[in-house]
């Protein structure tokens, strides 16, 4: 099912009031620009569905993981490469120093300019990753944000046990791809590094450091024992991360009123070899384009135009997180 209408066809027309004497007032209602979020815990699959709309929808793809917003490491933050994008434009990916810290305030102010653009081009911005406090600073924290779009939510969900499994598997298929190497040539075994800045503080970097050090100096048999300890630490740091990832998911929709759609795809992850695709698009591709298409017609939400000086943030009061996830 592909979609390659303007977004235009979904859009109506501000309504004018109009006044004896021929004086024709501003518009002072605006529909909202949509914006598409798919969020969930790492490895479910929310770079893939993102793209897959992309290609049924005049769309883009802004990325909101914390890791991936940074140039290098691409194995250790699992960019999407050039294949995989499927000529989709992807924004935010690779753009930040690896040594800064990129904040959720940095996101947000990158992101809103980043989704005026494609909004401007009468595109559909689909803003995807698993970091989920910066999807809160710009879906919540940003009240020009609030008051401009209104915004679909796909929540790719698959149930914790298999996602380990699968995300441990992920692990070693990085391992094999140079994850090692990767983190190897930026690594100084003279140097103490600091794993709380920048891309450094990425799953499969801080893990490491016990074996680089010690790898040149050790016998092969505790080389292959300390290389083994840092992937099983790396394999134990991603379920946890996915874990807390599930657990902000869980309290956001509880706070915040989200259009929010749950696409459990963990059917696909039970199943192997060419049924994989069949069945993603049956489950997960398939509806989320039916939502998403819903989504994009209903032209019944209105909002009146608030100038953005008169906005003022209301105190909210947020249930104590985990600690923060670093992808």
């Amino acid at each position: 099912m592909t979609m390659r209408l303007s977004l235009t066809a979904y859009k109506q027309v501000q309504p004018r009031v109009n006044f004896q004497g021929g004086l024709n007032m501003k518009p002072f209602f605006r529909r909202k620009d949509k914006v598409v979020f798919v969020v969930g815990p790492t490895g479910t699959g929310k770079s893939r569905l993102a793209i897959d709309l992309a290609t049924r929808f005049p769309a883009e793809v802004v990325n909101c993981d914390k890791m991936q917003v940074y140039k290098g490491l691409d194995i250790v933050t699992n960019k999407v490469t050039e294949k995989e994008c499927r000529g989709v434009p992807h924004h935010l990916l690779g753009i930040a120093d690896p040594k800064a810290n990129f904040t959720s305030d940095d996101f947000r102010h990158h992101a809103s300019f980043v989704v005026e653009s494609i909004v401007t081009r009468d595109r559909l911005p689909i803003i995807a990753g698993g970091s989920n406090s910066y999807i809160e600073a710009l879906a919540n924290d940003d009240p020009e944000f609030r008051v401009r779009y209104e915004c679909c939510f796909l929540w790719v969900d698959v149930s914790l046990p298999i996602l380990y499994s699968f995300v441990s598997e992920r692990v070693d298929r990085m391992v094999e791809a140079g994850l090692i190497d990767e983190v190897r040539d930026m690594f100084d075994p003279n140097k103490f590094d600091d794993y709380s800045q920048g891309i450094k503080r990425a799953i499969g970097v801080p893990e490491l450091d016990h074996f680089l050090r010690n790898e040149a100096i050790v016998d092969a048999k505790t080389r292959r024992k300390l290389l083994d300890e840092a992937i099983d630490k790396i394999k134990e740091n991603t379920c946890m991360l996915a874990s807390r990832q599930l657990q902000k998911i869980h309290r956001l929709h509880s706070i915040w009123n989200w259009n929010m759609h749950r696409i459990d795809a963990t059917p696909v992850f039970l199943t192997s070899g060419k049924e994989v695709d069949n069945l993603w698009d049956k489950l997960v591709a398939g509806p989320s384009t039916m939502i998403v298409n819903q989504f994009l017609c209903d032209k019944n939400y209105v909002s009146p135009i608030i100038p953005s000086e008169s906005i003022k943030m209301e105190p909210i009061s947020v249930p104590a997180m985990a600690v923060g996830a670093t992808r």
